[in-house]
């Protein structure tokens, strides 16, 4: 290849594709970053299983889908690339830049986004005790992708790094030091680039540089958790060692008195491993009433379910408790934001999330928070103290662009 090659397609390669690899499933997405538009997403699932499926969407085209025995990670892969390929979007494309890859966790190591080496693989296996439903899978799609193109950088963007710079009294549990330290027991935090992302959109929604901003983040989905940020940097966040701490989820309890698992073990007969499914899949919103949509949740509430509206006031209950500390922490608030599937598609979450709260100078206003839009939105009265907002979170993108700017470096 002649040197004249190798600098025009280093200066015009600008595609990135976002992998984000679970136990059972792998999500992709090949974006453009000249324009951030999306060139084709995809999802294989089930994978190991005689019932696999992988449905593959192009930018400007019908869904295409194939099902049957997807074996592992590596057939998973190969088929998404066989369905870019014919798109004419194939990863031995000259304009894929580099790979970047979702991990769960990066311990205290990592704090921004890293090309991945030898010894950062092994760093990232080191975590795996702490984060043994996700790190797994996260290294298995990293050297599947290796694999296909080892001639790409390979880039890990942390969903704990935006976490990083909590002061070290908000990451600690008061525990003793030598134990917690010889475990890497300490909060962690998570959902990390949906903060880092929402955190930045909603300082351009209210014209304001993030750097001036104080914001409260709340990242409602099946998986929740709450950020206190101050000018651009986290200071605080729900999450903890793993994502079980915290708000109230769709099925992890999220706050619990640690007492609670002795109590089981001692009067319920209970393992480590049965006490761990129970407050990480039975719990939350499914514990409390058996459903973790929020949209079957509030029909249930409104043909007046009593267990449903219990655990909506649990669900809001513990949400307020949080916006009410963060308060604290933070000392001044701007803005509260909202984002993930249930915080922008939910207007009596927000609304009850805010009820009461008139003190701290937090309101919505009724018609603004009924309109359903997929752009970044106040939904607060006019001239309120604080804003409240929606802003919808794309962690795709904000792993595209954090792994471009590396890989132009």
């Amino acid at each position: 290849m002649s040197t004249n090659r190798d600098t025009t397609t280093e200066e015009t390669a600008s595609r990135v594709l976002v992998l984000n690899s679970g136990s059972s499933s792998v999500k992709y997405q090949l974006l453009d970053m000249r324009d951030r538009s999306r060139l084709a997403t995809g999802l294989v699932e089930r994978i190991g299983e005689s019932s696999s499926r992988l449905v593959h969407t192009p930018q400007d085209g019908e869904p295409r889908e194939r099902t049957g025995r997807i074996a592992d990670h590596d057939q998973a892969l190969k088929a998404a690339a066989e369905e870019l390929a014919a798109d004419d979007l194939g990863l031995d494309s000259p304009e894929l830049v580099a790979i970047g890859h979702r991990v769960v966790h990066g311990g205290l190591k990592f704090s921004e986004p890293t090309v991945i080496t030898d010894e950062v693989l092994k760093e990232i296996e080191r975590l795996v005790p702490v984060a043994p439903l996700h790190n797994p899978a996260n290294i298995t799609g990293i050297r599947t992708a290796q694999a296909l193109r080892p001639d790409l950088p390979q880039v890990a963007v942390f969903d704990t790094a935006f976490h990083r710079s909590m002061p070290e009294y908000a990451a600690r549990y008061a525990i003793d030091v030598e134990t917690a330290d010889a475990h890497r027991i300490r909060r962690y935090g998570f959902h990390g680039t949906s903060h880092a992302y929402v955190s930045r959109r909603a300082a351009e929604l209210l014209g304001r540089p993030v750097e001036e901003l104080n914001l409260i983040v709340l990242h409602l989905g099946n998986g929740a958790s709450a950020s206190a940020v101050a000018g651009g940097k986290c200071v605080d966040t729900s999450m903890g060692l793993t994502p079980l701490e915290g708000l109230v989820m769709g099925t992890r309890s999220g706050d619990i008195d640690p007492a609670v698992t002795f109590h089981l073990k001692r009067v319920a007969g209970m393992s480590a491993d049965e006490i761990d499914a129970l407050l990480n899949q039975r719990s939350g919103l499914v514990g409390l009433c058996g459903d973790n949509d929020m949209r079957e949740i509030r029909r249930r509430v409104d043909e007046g379910d009593e267990r449903a509206a219990l655990a909506f006031a649990v669900y809001i209950h513990r949400l307020k408790k949080y916006i009410g500390a963060y308060a604290a922490v933070l000392g001044r608030v701007d803005a509260v934001v909202f984002t993930a599937g249930v915080g922008e598609n939910s207007a009596p979450v927000r609304e009850a999330a805010v009820a009461g709260l008139e003190g701290f100078g937090l309101a919505v206003d009724p018609e603004r928070n009924a309109v359903r839009f997929g752009e970044p939105r106040l939904i607060s009265p006019g001239g309120a103290r604080v804003a409240v907002a929606v802003v919808p979170t794309d962690e795709e993108l904000e792993i595209a662009r954090q792994t471009f700017a590396l890989a132009h470096n």
